[in-house]
């Protein structure tokens, strides 16, 4: 994602300190995973629905499903999708230091 290496480059001084809060709307899944080895993230679901999946550690999976005014939250170093089956917008807290991404 080319609009987050750039945040990572500008934002490269605030160190785990820093956090990404960021607002998208999606009509689609998600095309990878990611993990945020360095904090938590906070997912607030604003409009619509979606099913966030989280991958812990020890390989357990979770799914929450989020409709507005409902969040939840990836605790660092778990691995975590979303699938969304007509639309959903949700704002981002993220602790973006050292985020990973992986193939679905």
């Amino acid at each position: 994602m080319e609009w987050y290496d750039a945040y990572a480059k500008r934002t490269a001084s605030d160190g785990a300190e820093g956090r990404l809060v960021s607002q998208h709307s999606f009509s689609e899944g998600w095309p990878t995973w990611e993990m945020h080895p360095h904090g938590a993230e906070v997912v607030i679901c604003i409009d619509g629905e979606m099913t966030l999946t989280q991958e812990f550690p020890d390989g357990r999976e979770v799914q929450v499903i989020l409709t507005p005014g409902d969040y939840a939250i990836n605790p660092p170093g778990v691995w975590h999708i979303a699938d969304i089956d007509s639309h959903a917008t949700a704002i981002f807290i993220t602790a973006g230091e050292g985020t990973q991404h992986r193939p679905r």
